[in-house]
């Protein structure tokens, strides 16, 4: 196995990982801001109200885009695969 087959099979790694974990946290993050910008606003000082609907969004998140990512985590798994033969030999 070449240092180059070995750094591009990591970067693909690392990019799916980044992709996977960005769609599941960013719109837990977003509402986050918005729910703070809101309790700021209005000084309301309840630590459940900017939980919940994180929880809420992140899991609506998962059930929307878990097929999609599924997918992403079989193609990568698919080609990882297919790929031995060349790497190895």
């Amino acid at each position: 196995m070449s240092p180059e087959s070995f750094v591009e099979i990591m970067r693909d790694a690392m990019f799916i990982i980044i992709l996977i974990v960005s769609a599941i946290i960013l719109p837990g993050l977003l509402i986050g801001l918005v729910v703070a910008v809101f309790q700021a606003a209005t000084s309301i000082n309840e630590q459940t109200m900017s939980f919940l609907p994180r929880l809420v969004i992140t899991l609506l998140a998962l059930s929307w885009l878990g097929s999609w990512l599924t997918t992403k985590m079989m193609d990568y798994t698919n080609d990882l695969v297919l790929s031995i033969p060349s790497v190895i030999g």
